[in-house]
Parts: structure tokens; C-alpha cells; sequence
């Protein structure tokens, strides 16, 4: 006797669909990051060691922050692409079955 596996096409769908709305709000983490951690020169004083310091440690830690988002965008993308290249493929598999189970 073979085990048998059935996929449930539905629970990919739905993840695909959980997918997007992570790579969604991704966009806003990144537009936030990106366009709202903006810290000009000089915004925390000038002529003291101190200010030129915390400013560069902001620089550092906003690219920092923006390279996570970048990366974690492009795992979650490459996750939801290759979840719609299986829904496909088991889609496919599902009509060549019941195609040729009916004769058809």
C-alpha cells in the first residue's frame, strides 16, 4: 500500500496572499527607513567630538537598518515566488490527474 499525499491548494493561496501583505508593509518599513530617519548635519550640535559621533552612529545604524529590510524583502519575494511556481506545479499535476482519470 503507497502513502498518498494531497496538497491543499487553497492553504498556498492563501499563503501567497499572507506573503504579499508582508512584502506590503515591507515597502512601508523600507519608505520609513529610508525617508523618514533623515538626521541633518549639525541637527545635534557641531564643534564637540560627541555630535559628529552620534551622527555617524545614526548614519551607520539607518543603513544598517535599510540593508535588514532590503534583506529580508528579497527572502520574503524569493519565498512567495517559488510558493506560486509550486501552487502551479501542483495545480498542473491536479488537472493532468482528473484530466486523465476521465478519459480526457
Amino acid at each position: 500500500m503507497s502513502d498518498q499525499y494531497k496538497v491543499d491548494l487553497s492553504e498556498l493561496e492563501d499563503t501567497i496572499t499572507k506573503l504579499n501583505g508582508v512584502l506590503s508593509s515591507m515597502g512601508s518599513a523600507k519608505s520609513c527607513a529610508v525617508n523618514q530617519t533623515y538626521l541633518p548635519p549639525g541637527a545635534l550640535g557641531a564643534g564637540f567630538v560627541e555630535a559628529t559621533e552620534l551622527t555617524e552612529a545614526h548614519d551607520d545604524m539607518k543603513t544598517f537598518l535599510e540593508d535588514i529590510i532590503r534583506f529580508v524583502h528579497e527572502v520574503m519575494d524569493d519565498f512567495g515566488k517559488n510558493t506560486k511556481k509550486a501552487h502551479g506545479h501542483y495545480s498542473n499535476a491536479e488537472y493532468d490527474t482528473q484530466t486523465g482519470m476521465s478519459g480526457g
